[in-house]
């Protein structure tokens, strides 16, 4: 197993941005990608993100694209996602998850972070 632990969530105001980070342990990365999801009150789980480890090749939900970033540092065995104009909408606990296969899918994701909360207020 690998263990993941998120970070870098917090409160922001519409329009403003974070960074959040997931910090891989353990063992180093044998999955083909990583994938952020997140889950708000009362909402299912929805993928946000999704990015290859070798090749950095990327998957965003139609709701983010054009704001959010995905990226990788393979040598810190770190994903990022650099969240832009912040919306209400996107306020949720963000997990990072890797998996053995580029998917959008949960399912398809081994391994989990705790879990960071994003709150954007109007």
């Amino acid at each position: 197993q690998v263990q993941l632990e998120e970070s870098g969530g917090g409160l922001v105001q519409a329009g403003g941005s974070l960074r959040l980070s997931c910090v891989a342990s353990g063992r180093t990365f044998s999955s083909y990608s990583m994938g952020w999801f997140r889950q708000a009150p009362g909402k299912e789980r929805e993928f946000v993100a999704a990015i290859t480890l070798s090749a950095g090749i990327t998957n965003y939900a139609n709701a983010v694209t054009g704001r959010f970033t995905i990226s990788r540092d393979n040598a810190k065995n770190t994903v990022y996602l650099q969240m832009n104009s912040l919306e209400p909408e996107d306020t949720a606990v963000y997990y990072c998850a890797h998996a053995e296969v580029v998917s959008r899918g949960p399912l398809a994701y081994n391994d989990w972070g705790q879990g960071t909360q994003v709150t954007v207020s109007s």
